[in-house]
């Protein structure tokens, strides 16, 4: 392994070749005539270069991460965003996503949107239930919608999907379904209200590169229990985050960074036998239920 004492080896020569070919590249976008692509490229050079530089690459590494790259790409497929899953492994879903959402009054926090949302999810009236049939333990969910403010936004949309109590997303079966994903509409007064099912841990998807990366450094695939949101209504900011169940051991660990202490909720069980809100049969199943109050931040904040 190579060692800062080794790279503290490296000549003045050596430096000032490696430094001319920084500056060469970083050359190359000078006529770039979108400002904003000539900044993020001319950046990218840099961090880059000073990375191969730090770590000293050899060039059966460099051949090796060529690799990695091109084996998440030929994995990648409109059912399967491997990129999308080394990005949030490495943070940097996180990190852009705390860029991009800056704190705003008492806004609810933001966090990973991960692979596995899919457009055009069925619509279900307030009340109604997302799980399609999937396995696992049902759950009411309720809470409300409004501005920072304090005002209630009615017709909010409001986008929910989740894992199964098997741990796979609908689109991980080779069967076509449609389970635990469904989009409504908050009321008059901004209540929303559904039935999913109890969230359960699972792991990200590692039978591929991102899951040998993760094997190679010693790190968990799990991902705490959760329950995905989007949300979104005219003159606001669009919202993706998660709810997490307090109490789970994986909360410390998420392995993609996802969990905030503000989306931590409670998810109270109850007995087999004890009436739901709405009065629903549940055929002597336990249910869970929890509360997630919305807030709102402005489109422009």
């Amino acid at each position: 392994m190579t060692t800062q004492s080794d790279r503290a080896t490296v000549t003045a020569e050596q430096h000032a070749r490696e430094e001319e070919l920084v500056q060469r590249v970083l050359d190359s976008f000078a006529g770039t005539p979108d400002e904003r692509l000539q900044q993020i490229m001319q950046s990218a050079v840099r961090h880059l270069h000073a990375f191969l530089r730090d770590v000293r690459l050899t060039e059966q590494e460099w051949k090796q991460g060529i690799d990695f790259l091109t084996a998440v790409g030929h994995i990648t497929d409109d059912r399967r965003q491997e990129f999308i899953l080394l990005s949030d492994t490495l943070g940097a879903s996180m990190q852009t996503i705390a860029i991009n959402n800056e704190a705003c009054a008492d806004a609810t926090e933001a966090t990973v949107f991960g692979p596995f949302f899919v457009e055009d999810a069925p619509r279900i009236d307030l009340g109604g239930d997302i799980a399609g049939g999937a396995s696992g333990q049902p759950c009411w969910i309720e809470g409300s919608v409004r501005d920072t403010n304090g005002a209630p936004v009615p017709g909010a949309r409001i986008e929910v999907w989740e894992a199964d109590d098997d741990g796979f997303y609908d689109v991980q079966y080779a069967d076509g379904r449609v389970a635990c994903r469904a989009h409504l509409f908050s009321d008059a007064e901004g209540r929303y209200r559904f039935w999913a099912v109890t969230p359960t841990p699972y792991p990200i998807p590692y039978d591929g590169p991102v899951g040998a990366m993760l094997a190679a450094t010693g790190r968990s695939p799990m991902r705490a229990s959760h329950l995905h949101f989007m949300v979104t209504a005219p003159g606001l900011r669009t919202l993706v985050t998660h709810i997490f169940v307090r109490g789970d051991e994986l909360l410390a660990s998420d392995s993609v960074f996802g969990v905030k202490e503000s989306l931590i909720k409670d998810f109270v069980e109850e007995p087999a036998g004890a009436s739901p809100p709405d009065g629903r049969d549940l055929a002597g199943r336990s249910w869970s239920h929890a509360r997630f109050d919305i807030v709102l931040a402005p489109a422009d904040a």
